[in-house]
């Protein structure tokens, strides 16, 4: 079953430079595997775009940058909605479902300096260095390994944060390489941060199409652009947040790799301070992606997870 060639197929977005670049892209290549159809691109606001005065972990972390695109699917004004992977919740709105994973970017985080700090990469800058970043995962992991680092709340799409850096409000920035490479600004990234330093959030670099489950027709036209390796990696890194019960504003950080079909998927949780950081890792066949998750969020459990994670609710909550 293919949607009908009178249907027009719209697709929502958000409105930042980002989301639209990656949202045309999908249209784009939609529209290459069906010329005839009709791709329409539908823009909105979300609560993650409007409120840009105050930290993310302080109003709230489930939804912050997709509920508005959900409920115009749920209200049928548009039919799918494309996300950054890594800002969508694992656990959706009953009506909807993730219906595809597209191939993946370079997932890790990127240092990006003002010109006078060219000279230094991240283990060399010295102390009193203020570095912007609005990712308590980001944030954990920097303070475990340098913990002389001076480290400041940041806010605003890509080109926002760039012209305060620039502007001299920080030394340096922490971004995702896949957004400063969508985006053209490749060249800003001073040095790709090493995954044993910061394990990146859970899907970055991939996009994830998000759709009515009761849909069978745009599902089918979604699906074309699924890649399975990335979907194999990225439904781990899901279940292991999931079963971890941590949004995108709790410092829980996944890497994964596929070779010689078997998935290794590594993962960290860390105190807000930096303080007590713990790993671990798993390992078999990508079809039970999700299930190595759950092992995975098992093991850290083990390793004491759950009351470092149960201290960063309870500080936030008290905080907000």
């Amino acid at each position: 079953m293919v949607a009908s060639p009178t249907r027009t197929i719209r697709i929502g977005s958000r409105k930042s430079q980002l989301a639209l670049v990656q949202t045309h892209w999908v249209q784009g290549e939609l529209q290459r595997h069906f010329p005839d159809r009709q791709f329409d691109v539908q823009t909105m606001n979300t609560q993650g775009d409007i409120i840009l005065d105050v930290a993310l972990a302080k109003i709230g972390d489930k939804g912050l940058f997709t509920k508005e695109l959900e409920v115009g699917m749920l209200n049928r004004e548009v039919d799918f909605a494309v996300h950054s992977l890594k800002d969508l919740p694992t656990n959706l709105p009953d009506g909807l479902m993730l219906g595809c994973v597209t191939e993946r970017e370079d997932p890790a985080d990127a240092l990006v300096v003002h010109e006078t700090f060219k000279t230094y990469q991240l283990d060399s800058l010295p102390p009193g260095t203020i570095v912007g970043t609005s990712s308590l995962r980001r944030l954990a992991q920097l303070r475990h390994h340098y913990p002389h680092l001076v480290f400041k709340d940041i806010r605003g799409n890509l080109n926002t944060r760039l012209a305060k850096l620039d502007g001299g409000d920080y030394d340096a920035i922490i971004l995702a390489v896949a957004g400063l490479q969508r985006l053209g600004m490749a060249d800003r990234i001073h040095q790709t941060i090493a995954a044993d330093i910061s394990l990146h959030a859970v899907g970055q670099g991939a996009l994830g199409i998000e759709c009515r489950t009761e849909d069978p027709e745009i599902l089918e036209v979604i699906k074309v652009l699924e890649h399975e390796p990335t979907a194999q990696r990225c439904h781990a890194e899901r279940a292991f947040l999931r079963e971890l019960e941590g949004g995108c504003q709790v410092p829980i950080g996944v890497n994964t790799e596929i070779s010689d079909n078997v998935l290794t998927l590594k993962g960290m949780v860390a105190s807000l301070d930096g303080q007590r950081l713990i790993k671990n890792s798993v390992s078999g066949s990508p079809v039970q992606a999700e299930q190595l998750g759950l092992e995975l969020a098992a093991k850290l459990r083990q390793q004491g997870a759950k009351e470092i994670l149960d201290e960063i609710i309870a500080t936030l909550d008290r905080d907000a």
